[in-house]
């Protein structure tokens, strides 16, 4: 359940899941992930870190440059945990067009 925490604080900021959305497209340099958002290199950076310690990219440095790649397993631990919601409120949602069919044969 840690992982699942850590998870949920590093998707918490809209910095953070827009630069994941950005390495979707494939890795990138730390660099051209600051462009978009008109913030420092140093900013950027902490909120790697972040998305790092979540697990969520992989940060490495050839040379002089680092490079991010997303890693989306603690994405599939999060979609597993709302699996089990998503099948508690299909069954809610099932009972209650139930009850309102019986409601309509009364």
């Amino acid at each position: 359940m840690q992982n699942l925490d850590a998870t949920f604080a590093a998707l918490s900021d809209a910095t953070r899941r827009a630069i994941l959305e950005q390495l979707m497209q494939g890795e990138a340099r730390l660099s051209d992930l600051a462009e978009p958002f008109n913030m420092s290199q140093s900013a950027v950076s902490k909120h790697a870190r972040v998305l790092r310690d979540a697990g969520l990219l992989t940060i490495e440095k050839r040379g002089r440059t680092r490079y991010c790649r997303i890693n989306a397993d603690p994405m599939k631990q999060v979609t597993d945990w709302l699996a089990d919601y998503q099948a508690f409120w299909m069954h809610q949602f099932d009972n209650l067009a139930q009850h309102f069919i019986d409601e309509r044969k009364d």
